[in-house]
């Protein structure tokens, strides 16, 4: 742990941080979002010790018919809502209303170590850096499945690209990039990390791919799926083709999580 202290003696960290406000789109996830706030709440008290920069939790809930909305707040987030079901007007949404300097996109169903908001403030303290992800570790019951994701993740890492399960950027990047591009009902994030990093080339700036740090999605549609939706609907030429298509992702917005 880096405490580092300047001539005045204050530690670095704190003199130097960025403040952070943390997104997390939710649809129906009342089975979830508790687990999810509760671990990210350990992670904003592990940064407030080390740096005390304001932290913001916005929930967006997406029309939820179940409790996701009254769980966010017992838990202490700010709950807006969005009624359209698209995720990336829904992530949108929730960065229209941020307060801070650094926007972190968390999806519902991720648990994230406690190290994260201090390792995401950590890159985002350096100007060059306009913003990146965190590495995700799949972990479904079928080895099989496993494997497979694990696959796809080494190809994503070599071909530069990173999944919206834990995104950040800073505010006024995003702004100029327009956020997530509405258009696409699915693979958006994809899309955002893609331009984010044309972006920063563009300007000779850097983006920050955090490998040393795992989130964990929830694996509930791989034990659910059976292998051959899985090797489907995970295609990314399929994503592509389809991304304009509301209706051909109707089940991955409808589906009831469990």
């Amino acid at each position: 742990m880096n405490r580092t202290t300047s001539k005045g003696g204050l530690n670095a960290d704190a003199v130097k941080m960025p403040s952070v406000s943390v997104i997390i789109p939710a649809f129906n996830e009342a089975g979830y979002i508790l687990e999810t706030l509760d671990r990210l709440g350990a992670a904003e008290q592990h940064f407030k010790a080390i740096a005390p920069a304001p932290v913001q939790i916005l929930v967006v809930d997406n029309a939820s018919t179940d409790r996701t909305a009254e769980f966010a707040q017992s838990a202490g987030a700010t709950v807006v809502h969005e009624a359209e079901h698209n995720i990336a007007r829904v992530r949108n949404a929730g960065a229209a209303i941020a307060l801070h300097d650094v926007l972190v996109f968390l999806d519902a169903d991720t648990l994230v170590p406690p190290e994260l908001l201090l390792r995401i403030a950590r890159a985002m303290r350096d100007p060059t850096c306009v913003g990146g992800a965190v590495d995700c570790l799949h972990q479904p019951s079928s080895l099989l499945v496993r494997a497979y994701l694990k696959f796809w993740r080494v190809l994503g890492l070599i071909g530069g690209m990173a999944q919206g399960a834990c995104q950040f950027c800073r505010r006024s990047v995003f702004q100029e990039l327009g956020g997530y591009d509405e258009t696409w009902y699915m693979g958006e994030d994809v899309d955002f990390y893609w331009r984010l990093k044309r972006l920063a080339r563009q300007r000779r700036l850097r983006t920050s791919f955090i490998r040393e740090l795992q989130v964990i999605p929830s694996p509930r549609r791989w034990d659910r799926w059976p292998l051959r939706r899985t090797l489907i609907w995970t295609s990314p030429l399929l994503t592509f083709a389809l991304r304009h298509r509301r209706s051909a992702w109707a089940g991955w917005y409808r589906e009831p999580p469990r």
